[in-house]
This record gives structure tokens, sequence and C-alpha cells, in this order.
């Protein structure tokens, strides 16, 4: 079987809303919605290995680190091991004060009982009503008109009501989710939660909760917000309710429909760390939360050590999170293309330099810091990366800021390592090519310094008067110059017969503080015209340039 030609003899666009003076395009997000953790629901339906208890306990308190204060912990007459781990969380007082938990229940009177039973000896609670609304449950799954299905879901309000009328004790609180919102008659599903709050009786200031699922995400966004906002227009006694967002990823636009929504006038979302759930997932709480941030709001969550939330998430879920995901990504903070890393490059350098404290970095709309990444990984070199790339690296792992000329120079030897070697080039890689290319800090050196005293003749020129090992023969040399490094040079010319003019000089500090080292860049020019690059490093600044100039003695010999 193939795809047809005409897909629309098969499948119908969905309907258009008829909402002329629609609000949420010219709305901007200012503030947090109320967040809902769907993972251990959700993800547990979508492994092929469900969460134990111990994957649960895990994932329950790294949710409460983050700073999530509603979780929906389970299903509990799923089964005795659903049942067993909500009523053992509630009896372990691990629950803190501020957090409520959420269990999920279809709206049959036993299942009902049996949720209420799981959260006995709760501070605080919310129960969780379904039942599907739309026409093809109707027609197909229920086979039940409007009114019956409206009474299902009413008759399991009142089942809510006298349940928690049985445990004053707890603070009880009630969300209703008619299933299947986002393909079901707007109006239809008005009514049904019209009805259940008539059972119910939400205040403002003891609201029901009222979910609008796109069980089957089945539109464009836009369309699920012009479906949310007609439901907060036209619901009545609004101010009694929390709308609530649980949208699923079957368009690939589970984010895109939840921030529409919250502009339509939701005010919470519901979601999985990572969009874990059935099919393509759920909405994914880190990517609307840290959309956010990036917009200069705080999520009221805490991401700064992802990686650790990575950690939980895949040992629990047993599905790992794709390299490519949002901000948690391995590779989603990573340039290897060589424009990209020069703009990132370029984009760090001009932000340790302003006052403002703006993030306005090229191709990183996040620093990676605030997530407790290093910048290490930042830039990844191969073959086909830049000159950029490979000199952020060796600033980042060495404190070495190559001049832009040798950072030309010294490209050619790493696309030559990277063309050998066949795979992406690490720190450790990039600084073994370094001093193997420049003779720095290694052994195998033709002229090594081994000592070395700097004096003023009476003249008023430099005096180098040292002792240079000449493959493992040490000999005394000196020589004089306007300078020590030219006087180095007048030193080198006069005993080994290998002249070089100097074409630049720069130097920098390398660290700050008592351990701080100087590093020193030599451009000089042979007698045939060939350009030769020196670097010297040391704990001193004068022995840093002298150890210069004997790199590139060493480089001109080589």
């Amino acid at each position: 079987m193939t795809m047809l030609s005409q897909p629309s003899q098969k499948y119908r666009p969905f309907p258009q809303i008829d909402l002329p003076d629609r609000q949420w395009p010219s709305r901007t997000i200012t503030a947090p919605p109320r967040w809902l953790s769907t993972d251990l629901r959700d993800g547990n339906q979508a492994i092929v290995d469900p969460m134990d208890a111990v994957k649960k306990n895990r994932f329950f308190d790294e949710l409460v680190r983050i700073g999530i204060k509603e979780i929906e912990v389970g299903f509990p007459s799923a089964g005795a091991t659903e049942f067993d781990f909500i009523q053992g969380l509630v009896r372990s007082g691990r629950i803190p004060n501020d957090v409520i938990v959420q269990v999920l229940t279809q709206s049959r009177a036993d299942l009902i009982r049996t949720s209420f039973e799981s959260l006995d000896g709760a501070r605080a609670a919310i129960v969780h009503l379904y039942n599907a609304v739309s026409p093809a449950w109707r027609d197909i799954v229920f086979r039940m008109s409007q009114d019956e299905v409206r009474r299902i879901a009413v008759e399991g309000a009142k089942v809510m009501r006298d349940e928690a009328g049985k445990r004053p004790d707890t603070d009880w609180h009630f969300q209703y989710s008619p299933e299947t919102f986002s393909t079901a008659e707007l109006d239809f599903s008005i009514s049904v939660c019209e009805a259940v709050m008539e059972v119910l009786a939400p205040t403002p200031e003891h609201p029901i909760i009222l979910n609008l699922p796109a069980t089957v995400e089945a539109a464009t966004p836009n369309i699920y917000a012009d479906q949310t906002e007609y439901f907060c227009r036209n619901l009545p006694n609004r101010e009694a309710a929390v709308i609530s967002l649980h949208t699923h990823n079957d368009r690939g636009t589970g984010v895109a429909a939840a921030e529409l929504g919250l502009m339509a006038g939701a005010d919470r979302v519901e979601g999985c760390l990572f969009g874990n759930g059935e099919r393509t997932g759920n909405c994914c709480l880190v990517t609307v939360a840290l959309n956010m941030y990036t917009q200069g709001i705080d999520p009221g969550l805490d991401f700064s050590d992802i990686d650790r939330i990575i950690e939980t998430v895949e040992y629990c879920n047993q599905i790992p999170v794709h390299e490519r995901h949002p901000y948690g990504g391995e590779l989603v903070f990573t340039a290897f293309s060589g424009s990209h890393q020069d703009a990132i490059k370029k984009g760090f350098e001009a932000h340790s330099k302003q006052n403002d404290e703006t993030w306005r970095v090229p191709y990183l709309p996040i620093d990676p810091a605030d997530l407790g990444r290093n910048y290490e990984a930042v830039i990844r070199v191969n073959s086909q990366s830049g000159k950029g790339g490979f000199a952020w690296v060796l600033e980042q792992d060495q404190g070495l800021k190559l001049p832009k000329a040798m950072q030309a120079d010294f490209s050619r030897h790493v696309q030559r390592l990277a063309d050998k070697l066949g795979r992406e080039l690490d720190a450790a890689d990039i600084w073994s090519a370094f001093q193997s290319a420049y003779h720095v800090q290694t052994a195998d050196k033709h002229f090594q310094l081994v000592d070395y005293e700097e004096s003023r003749a009476s003249d008023g020129t430099r005096v180098f008067t040292g002792t240079i090992a000449v493959k493992g023969q040490e000999q005394r040399v000196s020589g004089r110059g306007n300078g020590l490094i030219s006087s180095v040079l007048t030193t080198i010319e006069e005993s080994f017969g290998l002249q070089l003019e100097i074409c630049d000089y720069t130097e920098h500090a390398m660290g700050t503080g008592r351990d701080a080292r100087a590093a020193a860049y030599l451009e000089c020019r042979t007698p045939d015209g060939e350009t030769i690059w020196g670097c010297g490093i040391d704990e001193d600044v004068a022995t840093a340039s002298v150890r210069a100039v004997l790199s590139a003695a060493n480089s001109a010999v080589a």
C-alpha cells in the first residue's frame, strides 16, 4: 500500500472555530502558569517496562526538587502496584506541605472509590475525573448519545463529592477532563463541564480544575488556542474554574499549542519532563518553562542542573532524551560549522566585555551555564570546522587566546589531524596538536631553554646570557639587542646561524591572582619569506617571550 495521491478522499481538514474577535493573537505570556507533572502517570503508560516503586519514588523526589507543586502520581485503580505506591507515598510523609498530589480515575463509581482510598491520610489531594466526549468516541467506542455521555460525567462527579465528604480531614480538590476535548463540539464540552460544576459547587476561593485535553492533536495550534479562548469566554461561573491544558504531540506542536492556549486564557499546563507520554508524547514542561525563561520570565522551576534531571528521566523512563531535544539534548548548544563557531566565539568575547548583562550570543538562545552546562561542549571540532572552533577550545581548555593570523596557521595542523583520525577532535587532541606544532611544553625540542639572565650594557642595549640545550647538549650563549626579544634573536643567529625577523608580538595573562601565567605569541619571517609562529608559556612574562622565540626557532628548524 502506498500513500494516497489525493488524501482528501480519506482525510478532512479540521474545521475552523467561529471566533472572529479572537483576542489571543495580540497577547503575550507575562507570568508562569501553574504546572502539573504527569510523568508518574503518562511516563508509566508510555514505556515498555513500567516504572517500579523505586523509580517512581526517585522521579517524585526529582520533581519536588525542580519545584513542581502539583504532581499526578498515578492511576490507583489500574492495579495494586499503582495503589500501593500512592498509598505508600502518602504515608511516608515525603510530600512537602506546598506540594499537592493528584490521581486520575475514569468516571466509574468503583474506580473513583479506589482512588479516594489510595489517598487516605493525605493532607491535600486532587482527584482527576475524566470521560471522553467527542463524536468519534460517542459513536464508535461507547455508542451513546450526548445526554448519556453527560450523565456519565455527572454521576462520577456525585461519587467524587460523596467520597470527599467521608474524609473531611483532607483538603480535597477536584479536576474534570472532557477527554478528547480537542475533537469535540465546543458547546457540548462546555455543557458537560457546567453540569459537573453544578454537582461539585466550586467557588472562586475553592475552584474546580477543568482540563482541556488535546488527547489526539488534530489541528494546528491556533485552532487549539481558539478552542481554549471560546471555552474560557463561554463557560458559566468562569471565576470558579482553573483552566488547565493537556496537549499531545501527534502533529509535533504540543508545546506551541500549550503556549498559545496560555495566551488564550488558560491558567495551568500539564505535561512531562522532556515530553514523554503516549504515542508521540505530551507537552514538554522543560521546553515551555525555558521558553519563558529566555523571554525574561521566571518559570518558577529550577533546571540549573539539567544533566542530573536528564539522568533521572532516562533511568526511570528507560527512554533516552534525544540529542537534539530543546535545551536538554547533548548537541543543542554545540556548533560544528566554522561560520557558526566563529559567530559564537565572537558573541562570547563581546558578552565578556559589555557592561549590559543581556544575553546576546549568536546561535545560543540561552546561556548553557544557566542550565549547569559548561562551555567545553559548545564548540566541537572536526575536519569541517573553522579556525574559530579550535581557537575557542584552546581558550576554554588552556586559556590561550591565539592571534587571528596564528589561528589560520594552526588550522592546517588541526584539519590534518582530523582527516587522519577521521573523527571529532576533543580538547586533549587539539592541545596535543598545538604542543607538537609549536614545540610548547614538550621535551623533544631542537632548542631547549635551560636558564638565562638579562642585563643592560653601557651603551643601553640589552644583553641576553643563558644556557640553551641543542639536541640535548647544553651550550652557553649570549647576544645583544634593543630589547630582550631582539637580544635572544641575535643570540640564535650568532650562535646557531638561524636568522628570524620579527613581524608581530602579542602577550596576555592566563588566569588571575598568584597562579596566573603569561602566554606570548611571536610571528616571524625567515630570509626566504616563510612565516613562522612561536608560543611561549611561563609564570614570568619575560621568560614566556624568550620561550616564544625558541618556539619559533624550533618551528623554523623543523
